[in-house]
């Protein structure tokens, strides 16, 4: 047993960020400081911010940007189907009839 996350199968992390995005965001801070310390530019430190903030982890599963994109994809580009029924609606089968259903839809 390694103590090492999943053992050795997780991606390192450091606080609530991979060590990627970490090495990322404190370039990033150096460079903006920087450009703000020289030419008064503080665009790339509200960047820097804003890529802190979608890379944040969250129970070291999925970041802001995936919760982002997820909801998106539910939203605009994926169709929502909802089956309306009766309570007594004669046909017994209509679970397998749903479910042959989405898989026709989905091999397409």
């Amino acid at each position: 047993m390694y103590i090492y996350p999943e053992n050795l199968k997780g991606k390192s992390t450091m606080f609530l960020w991979t060590l990627r995005d970490m090495l990322i965001i404190i370039i990033g801070a150096v460079l903006s400081a920087v450009f703000a310390a020289a030419l008064d530019w503080i665009v790339p430190g509200v960047m820097v911010g804003v890529f802190t903030f979608l890379t944040l982890r969250i129970d070291n599963e999925l970041n802001i940007s995936d919760y982002i994109r997820f909801a998106f994809r539910f939203f605009v580009t994926t169709q929502q189907i909802f089956y309306w029924r009766f309570a007594d609606d004669k046909n017994e089968n209509w679970k397998e009839e749903i479910h042959q259903r989405r898989n026709r839809r989905q091999k397409y």
